[in-house]
């Protein structure tokens, strides 16, 4: 029944439908968070393995070396470019063309990476020694080093095709709302290596092969089981593979367009990773492993939380870029950076305060000496500060491949790998390999003030009031969280004292209590609405399961 003229419309609904679309990220951002949680406790065991059977040595310096190559090419190419350029190109054809169609552009995809990541493949193999002298010339000086690294870098290659198909499924699934798989499916990587590290590794020496190289099987066999995992999902959603190539397809070419300067815009991380990994090559054995075990520990929250939140808010930023909305953008990008930083600001104190325990807790044991112990730490010290940048990097630089722009995020990151790589090549100077982490943190924190800086321009605004707000709030309350855990745990250390696994994780649980007490006191004195928001998500799942 229509009412009668005279009677007042009601209010427009703005503060419920703010509050809901919140509460929806959150949702899909604690449940991204879970698995992914899930998987990268499993990359902690699957770390705790690598250090217990080789330490800091020579195989697995020759093994990150090996890794990083496929992995370059996946961050830039098969991951970063290519999800940013994928999902609101599926999602346009998926609103305005419906699902067969955007099927069909999936199909595309796939194949035309299949194609390009093969021919990639193809070509590193053939050119793995140069490539690998190029990067780590100084290997040559070890004898049987170099070698190692190049056989490791041929095997370990098809990794970035099997990579490049599971971040097409992911893609594809997470722009049907379905997030839990998708952000499991990491896992397998994992789960293969740690399968690998148990059951192969004592096999290699019979087959007069080294050790290491049962862990680069086991890497593919994780990079099998991500699309293994994600094939079923799809498949219920009525997914259909087809081996079919049209490069007429025009969602394909936009994909592709986008993707070109796309590589760049997302070349920041890797690169200045890839820096790092070269300038440490010249810093002796060890090096390179320290900085590898540092940047997991540091990228555990990262994974966690700036992956999480930003794999929830893609869609729904392609979704209101569809429709033009840029009012619905600007709330969910300024959602996404709040609740980004009530959670990465106390993680990152938190790993500064607790770095020597936590690196002791999680490593230090068989090949893994306190030598080793505190060499890590010292780079976590140095990473973490920048850990708020890569999150929200990963926030922002898909935002404006939602919006149809891939210029700007492309000279910005090309911008901060310059960056970094000057104040490396200083830092090395000075602070020796430490110096390479202190470098990426600030080199990754200015690729994030700068892309935000322009997106806020892009949107007429961030709410950069509240974000700002929200900031120097979980500022105060993390660093009186991690003053308490410092202390706690030093107190524990004097009354506590002992070097077994018990006696450590003791340590650093009771401290990490005490520091999330205080936190949540803080958070409650400050009203830290979205840190409490969190919370609720995170006790509502626990109560549910």
């Amino acid at each position: 029944m229509t009412p009668p003229e005279s009677t007042p419309a009601p209010p427009p609904p703005s503060k419920p439908i703010a509050a809901s679309a919140a509460t929806r990220l959150a949702r899909s951002a604690g449940l991204v968070g879970a698995a992914t949680l899930t998987s990268r406790l499993l990359g902690l065991v699957r770390d705790q393995v690598l250090a217990y059977l080789f330490g800091a040595g020579n195989a697995m310096d020759a093994f990150n070396v090996a890794t990083r190559i496929p992995n370059l090419l996946r961050d830039l190419f098969a991951e970063g470019a290519m999800s940013a350029a994928f999902v609101p190109a599926f999602m346009r054809r998926l609103t305005h063309a419906g699902r067969e169609e955007a099927w069909r552009l999936g199909n595309q995809l796939l194949n035309a990476l299949v194609v390009v990541t093969g021919a990639c493949v193809l070509a590193g193999m053939l050119f793995a020694e140069p490539l690998v002298r190029l990067l780590a010339g100084s290997y040559a000086e070890v004898p049987g080093k170099l070698e190692l690294t190049v056989f490791l870098t041929r095997l370990l290659l098809p990794f970035l095709t099997l990579v490049a198909v599971a971040a097409a499924l992911m893609g594809m699934l997470n722009s049907l709302n379905r997030f839990f798989v998708p952000a499991l499916s990491p896992a397998m990587y994992n789960v293969g290596i740690i399968l690998s590290g148990a059951l192969l590794v004592p096999l290699m020496p019979g087959l007069g092969l080294d050790p290491i190289v049962a862990i680069a099987i086991g890497a593919l066999l994780g990079g099998l089981g991500q699309v293994a995992l994600q094939v079923p999902a799809l498949h219920r959603e009525g997914f259909r593979y087809r081996a079919a190539l049209d490069p007429a397809d025009p969602g394909l070419r936009r994909i592709l367009r986008l993707m070109g300067p796309g590589t760049l815009a997302g070349a920041a991380v890797p690169i200045n990773l890839l820096v790092n990994m070269v300038l440490a090559t010249g810093q002796g054995t060890g090096a390179v492993s320290w900085l590898g075990y540092a940047f997991r520990v540091m990228y555990l929250p990262i994974g966690l939380f700036g992956v999480s939140i930003a794999s929830a808010t893609l869609p729904v930023v392609s979704r209101h870029a569809a429709r033009e909305d840029i009012d619905g953008i600007r709330g969910a990008v300024s959602r996404a950076l709040r609740l980004m930083l009530v959670v990465n600001v106390p993680a990152t104190v938190g790993l500064i305060a607790l770095g020597t325990p936590i690196v002791q807790l999680i490593f230090e044991r068989g090949s893994f000496t306190p030598e080793d112990t505190a060499a890590t730490a010292a780079a976590l010290l140095f990473y973490a500060p920048g850990l708020a940048g890569y999150s929200a990097v990963r926030i922002a630089v898909p935002c404006f491949y939602a919006l149809g722009s891939s210029v700007t995020p492309t000279t910005i990151s090309m911008a901060a790998v310059t960056l970094n790589i000057v104040l490396n090549l200083l830092l090395v100077e000075l602070m020796g390999y430490r110096g390479l982490a202190l470098g990426t943190s600030i080199a990754a924190l200015a690729n994030a003030v700068a892309l935000l800086a322009v997106l806020r321009r892009r949107l007429h605004g961030l709410d950069l009031h509240r974000v700002l707000t929200v900031f120097a709030k979980i500022a105060a309350a993390s660093a009186a969280m991690g003053a308490a855990a410092w202390m706690t745990h030093a107190r524990l250390a004097e009354a506590w004292p002992g070097a077994e696994l018990v006696t450590r994780l003791g340590r650093v649980s009771t401290s990490i209590a005490v520091g999330v007490a205080v936190l949540a006191t803080a958070s409650l004195i400050l009203r830290i609405r979205e840190l409490e928001q969190v919370g609720r998500q995170v006790l509502d799942r626990l109560v549910r399961r």
